[in-house]
């Protein structure tokens, strides 16, 4: 009796340890299952390389490389920042186009890819891309003057521009962010500038400077050093507000212009990336946004650190598109 007790007390012992190690051979499969069907599980898998179709130095560079530093211990991994210069970013957009869709590449850039379509240069725009968010608005654009300017503020400017038609000279690239500034100003205010493509922006601030120029469109973040040494006069922001940290320059809106400009300084994949992918890239912003040492960083160069998810850039994007496409379509009527 004893002898069958014992032998029905271990058969009942190794039947129910065949039914856990069954039931944690299930359990490794789902999670195998669940992280082959889950392609954000083991991302990011090596270094991701942050295309940015500018030169370094610039606001792009800058705002991206700060960016970068902390989206490292976020993700837990590398960032190489690679600077593609050529073709109005055009080149570097399209780099990132033709990488591989495994969120290992990602764009850093900004409103210029969607003159780049309009322009005619590119054959596509911020709708081939798959937006992860942005971290920074730039609401800080600008018109300057030299400080022995004759201009003080916008309606100075409007009143001479009316007087003297083509007289007063503006600095610009065509096809860039101020090309279409500028445009835009044109058609609110009916004046006419002598537009002239002087290059970028060590360029425009040489050009004004050195008295060659009257005007240069521009960001107070990228000529805050000359503001405050007293050589150069800003005339006005196109943002909806004054800024925190320029609280004595007026908007255009209240000078009675009304252009309010947001640059926003976007991350995009290739379309095809795995959506799962760019939402953990992109909950990754979220937390840099939200981080009081990137905000900082950000607000001393007068910039706006401001996170936008993937919907929310779309919707920014389409509404700055809009803008555009209309000051583009008059300047082409009016010629």
């Amino acid at each position: 009796m004893r002898n069958f007790l014992r032998k029905t007390l271990l058969g009942s012992v190794f039947i129910a340890l065949l039914v856990l190690l069954g039931a944690c051979a299930e359990n490794a499969a789902n999670g195998s299952s669940d992280a082959k069907d889950d392609p954000a599980s083991d991302y990011p898998s090596g270094p991701i390389t942050v295309v940015v179709p500018a030169g370094a130095g610039g606001d792009t560079d800058l705002n991206t490389r700060i960016m970068a530093k902390y989206l490292e211990k976020e993700l837990d991994t590398n960032i190489v920042i690679s600077n593609v210069t050529g073709a109005g970013g055009a080149t570097g957009t399209q780099n990132v186009l033709d990488a591989k869709a495994d969120g290992h590449t990602v764009l850093a850039f900004h409103n210029s890819m969607l003159l780049n379509n309009i322009f005619g240069l590119t054959d596509y725009t911020y709708t081939d891309f798959k937006m992860a968010g942005v971290g920074v608005l730039d609401q800080s654009n600008t018109f300057v003057t030299s400080a022995d300017s004759k201009f003080n503020d916008l309606p100075s400017l409007i009143e001479y521009a009316k007087e003297n038609p083509g007289e007063v000279t503006m600095a610009t690239e065509i096809g860039s962010m101020t090309y279409i500034q500028t445009l835009q100003f044109q058609e609110l205010t009916g004046v006419e500038f002598n537009i002239v493509d002087i290059g970028g922006a060590s360029d425009k601030i040489s050009a004004l400077l050195g008295g060659r120029v009257d005007i240069v469109p521009t960001s107070l973040g990228l000529i805050s050093g000359y503001i405050e040494s007293g050589d150069m006069i800003p005339l006005g922001i196109m943002g909806e507000e004054r800024l925190e940290g320029a609280p004595d320059v007026p908007t255009f809106k209240e000078q009675g212009v009304d252009i309010v400009i947001d640059k926003a300084f976007y991350w995009g994949f290739h379309k095809d990336t795995p959506e799962e992918i760019v939402t953990k890239f992109s909950n990754a912003m979220d937390r840099v946004v939200a981080n009081e040492d990137y905000q900082e960083e950000i607000e001393n160069s007068w910039l706006s650190p401001t996170f936008l998810n993937s919907e929310e850039t779309n919707k920014k994007l389409e509404e700055i598109n809009a803008s555009y496409q209309e000051a583009y379509k008059k300047s082409e009527e009016d010629n």
